[in-house]
């Protein structure tokens, strides 16, 4: 069972552990130094961003977070509603493809450690966040942008039952790669 706990400024730290590992770099291109982390995720953790990070944790193997938030988190997953974010270029974009409204939400994720890849961790994450996304939030659907070359990630996607849903080009968060991206979108269950 996945648990969550909104992020700290306490993880910074961790988070740019994470945001430094190849798997991650690779992908996120992002700065780890502590005023970039600070610039990218404090705002989160103030309320002055209308996405919120979570650190995620397995609490089926143990490690999930206890009454006092002890515990080992695998990931970091960020969840918005796509219509907070109107004009940013991947909503034009992706609104291209898919009818946003109110209901739909987005989602952004990744595996901490290269140990905690290929295990499925990512899945369950992505899952039991369109779980609470859709039962505690009120959310119709999810809908997901992933660089077209991000193969592990899509197919985490299509794993926790996503379907693409179209192409876009949208401007890629790594200068290396080109803006090809891949939608995925997963509704309410019935």
């Amino acid at each position: 069972m996945i648990a969550f706990r909104r992020v700290t400024r306490e993880d910074f730290g961790l988070l740019a552990e994470w945001l430094g590992e190849e798997h991650n770099r690779r992908w996120w291109n992002h700065e780890t130094s502590p005023s970039a982390v600070e610039r990218d995720f404090g705002p989160s953790v103030d309320g002055l961003e209308p996405s919120l990070d979570f650190l995620a944790f397995d609490g089926a193997h143990g490690v999930g977070p206890g009454a006092d938030g002890a515990g080992v988190p695998f990931g970091l997953i960020q969840r918005q509603r796509w219509i907070d974010y109107p004009d940013e270029p991947e909503t034009v974009a992706v609104g291209t493809v898919v009818d946003l409204g109110p209901r739909d939400w987005g989602i952004d994720y990744l595996i901490g450690s290269p140990a905690a890849t290929g295990r499925g961790l990512g899945t369950a994450m992505i899952a039991a966040m369109c779980s609470v996304i859709f039962t505690e939030l009120g959310g119709e659907r999810v809908v997901v942008a992933v660089a077209a070359g991000n193969r592990r990630s899509w197919r985490a996607l299509e794993r926790a039952g996503f379907a693409l849903v179209g192409h876009v080009d949208i401007p890629p968060d790594n200068p290396v790669d080109p803006p090809d991206h891949v939608v995925y979108a997963l509704s309410r269950p019935a």
